[in-house]
């Protein structure tokens, strides 16, 4: 049993959990300036686990065929047989009952919203297959984190919440381009879309490169919004420090390093935004 669990943990990237939940963390704290109550943080955790596992499930079903054909994927659950698609399926709608039974327990806005993000989570699953704006798409469904728990929180919209959305729009759309400088032939190959398969190798680090600047200046805008203060700029120049390296390590002749860079410093990168965005509204 804890075998087959595992198994679906890992169909889903579970850990990869640590790129939007501290997002939306950081959303929750900014509405309630401070900790939201417990209850509300409760299904605003729930919530997101749905909507990822639902989005991870869908996508390993939709790229099942493309998945076996690549070296680098072939390994992963369905491909490998370890999950047959029917259960897939059975696990994606377990999923979304999750996630719109946590909205409906938040607030009636969030409940009305919920079908509008697994239409945007589903949709990118397919958007490699015909535009290389797929890594902007894929930042717009990590983007919504912090928007929908700002939601979730005051039981409305704010637009000041959309620098830090936005920012985490950019981010996610620079580390993507990153991760998908590994399947630069591939993508060739199958005739996906992708911007290093049009741009190339150093082409797409500048990309890159600049995602990450657009979300610097985007965190900086938040820090003014929102009057936030030393923590935050402290919590800021960490980000920064840890995404020029993460840049400084990678190079058109090095890509050796980049599992190190798109997971554990893309992990820091999040976490501590969100812990020193919490230190500064509490302390």
């Amino acid at each position: 049993m804890l075998g087959r669990v595992g198994v679906y943990l890992e169909m889903i990237k579970v850990a990869h959990t640590v790129f939007a939940l501290p997002f939306a963390l950081m959303g929750a704290f900014l509405a309630a300036g401070g900790m939201p109550q417990g209850k509300t943080l409760f299904y605003i955790v729930l919530a997101m686990i749905g909507g990822r596992s639902a989005a991870m499930g869908f996508n390993r079903v939709a790229d099942a065929e493309i998945d076996a054909r690549n070296p680098r994927t072939k390994g992963r659950a369905i491909p490998a047989g370890q999950v047959s698609k029917p259960m897939a399926a059975v696990f994606i709608f377990l999923s979304v009952v999750l996630l719109v039974l946590s909205a409906a327990k938040l607030n009636p806005l969030c409940l009305k919203l919920s079908p509008v993000l697994l239409v945007l989570l589903f949709f990118y699953s397919y958007t490699k297959r015909f535009t290389w704006a797929s890594h902007v798409v894929l930042g717009l469904c990590l983007g919504a984190a912090p928007m929908a728990a700002w939601i979730a929180v005051t039981g409305s919209f704010d637009p000041r919440i959309l620098a830090v959305s936005f920012a985490v729009v950019s981010w996610v759309a620079g580390f993507d381009v990153l991760y998908a400088l590994q399947d630069i032939e591939f993508d060739r190959r199958e005739a996906l879309h992708s911007i290093p398969r049009f741009l190339g190798v150093r082409k797409s680090l500048w990309v890159a490169r600049s995602f990450h600047l657009v979300m610097a200046g985007l965190l900086l805008l938040g820090y003014h919004i929102f009057r936030l203060g030393g923590w935050y700029l402290a919590g800021l120049g960490v980000c920064v420090a840890v995404l020029v390296y993460e840049h400084a390590i990678l190079s058109e002749d090095d890509l050796s390093r980049l599992s190190v860079a798109f997971f554990n410093l893309n992990g820091v990168v999040s976490i501590a935004l969100c812990l020193f965005t919490y230190f500064d509204l509490a302390l």
